[in-house]
């Protein structure tokens, strides 16, 4: 299947509360993300990440094909983890009998313990691929589902056909073209968001006890994942939204325009994730080689690295919170580790699993955990997430310039 991530770290449980986010971009309409994920992405769909892409399915970290790693022993499975036999066993045979593929694999996937686990129809996993770069035909929502099945709008893209039509985080999304989406899965919903550009799609939602009907039109969108901005004092802020395709280069191309002398704020909060080489050139613009992350894929153990050449002296700061995820905490603890940033914010996530997809029969692809990654200082991050340096619940960005201040950055 063209374009698909070589491997992937995505969110499952997203929220630490009601919502379940995806991990990669997707947005309901545009999306990513599986019935038990949460966080979507923009455009019409529910995530990239990643996500999840996340999403993506959900957030989202996958490899290059260079990284893949080599074949596994048959015997080697770790506890939580789905057995990649199993799940091709069910699927075959419910193909054999003219059954669903993917309710048979997702059903011994579900009873695996694999928390991260999911499979998808090759149409939303393609989806997913779309959303890994960064473009999607959507409605510009990102969409969760809280734990009672009721789907939410998280946020809204602007100037997309839902915020034009005044559609509003908060609003809870009842139909779509008629067909109730309380119950469904996040990666159902945005397959009801998708279709053509130019077609209508109506949306029924509820807000503040009233229900409204919107009208709107699906378009090909697509998302920024990197932003700059300048701070007084020469302090250049670069807002990583997703390690999409290309968001690596371009936050090279950000250091390396920023300001001699001055200070950085690489922004990470709310990055559910995305593509792990893209983290890894991130990280490669603060790191002049070196070890950004070790990983395993039953039992096999890898590493990656940065590329040499980055700028080792400009002052850094990482800003994070508990929407930090995957691809985005390998790059926060990498440079926590190495000494290259202090971290200032909230924990991060802590979604530290890595998960590789499998073909199905029916062309459905399950994405199982293989194994974990460590930051350089051996830190596995899944469950744990990464403790900030400097603790920020408000006001990050000026607790960040006081730091950046004590290292002589800034007025």
């Amino acid at each position: 299947m063209p374009g698909l991530p070589a491997f992937c770290l995505r969110p499952r449980d997203v929220r630490r509360g009601a919502v379940l986010t995806l991990a990669f971009l997707a947005a309901v309409g545009a999306g990513a993300s599986t019935g038990s994920w949460g966080h979507p992405g923009p455009g019409g769909s529910a995530g990239p990440a990643a996500l999840v892409a996340g999403t993506e399915p959900s957030a989202a970290v996958g490899a290059a094909p260079e990284a893949l790693p080599g074949p596994r022993a048959p015997a080697h499975r770790e506890a939580g983890t789905a057995d990649r036999d199993a799940v091709a066993r069910a699927a075959a045979e419910a193909v054999a009998e003219g059954k669903s593929a993917k309710s048979a694999a997702q059903e011994v996937v579900s009873r695996s313990g694999d928390r991260w686990g999911a499979v998808y129809d090759q149409g939303e996993y393609e989806a997913f691929a779309d959303d890994l770069d960064g473009r999607w035909t959507g409605v510009g929502l990102w969409a969760g589902r809280l734990r009672d099945g009721r789907i939410e709008v998280d946020r809204v893209q602007p100037g997309s056909p839902a915020a034009r039509a005044g559609m509003r985080a908060g609003d809870r999304l009842l139909s779509i073209d008629g067909q109730v989406v309380t119950g469904l899965r996040v990666a159902e919903v945005v397959a009801l968001l998708r279709g053509e550009a130019g077609t209508p799609v109506v949306l029924k939602l509820t807000r503040g006890g009233a229900d409204l009907t919107q009208t709107v039109r699906r378009e090909q969108l697509r998302s920024e994942p990197v932003t700059v901005r300048e701070l007084p004092g020469g302090i250049t802020v670069i807002k990583v939204a997703s390690f999409t395709r290309g968001s690596g280069e371009r936050v090279r191309t950000a250091v390396r325009a920023a300001p001699p002398g001055g200070g950085v704020m690489l922004d990470l909060r709310g990055n559910t994730g995305g593509l792990v080489t893209e983290a890894v050139t991130a990280a490669s613009a603060f790191l002049d080689g070196g070890l950004v992350a070790t990983y395993d894929v039953r039992g096999a153990q890898r590493a990656l690295y940065a590329s040499p050449g980055g700028d080792t002296a400009r002052p850094l700061v990482a800003l994070i919170d508990g929407g930090t995820m995957s691809a985005a905490e390998l790059v926060t603890g990498a440079l926590q580790d190495r000494g290259r940033a202090v971290a200032v914010g909230t924990r991060t996530f802590g979604k530290g699993s890595v998960q590789m997809p499998t073909e199905l029969p029916d062309g459905s692809v399950a994405e199982l955990t293989v194994g974990t990654y460590r930051t350089p200082a051996g830190r596995s991050l899944d469950g744990a997430g990464i403790t900030p340096d400097l603790a920020a619940a408000d006001r990050v960005e000026e607790r960040a310039r006081t730091v950046l201040g004590g290292i002589g950055v800034g007025p």
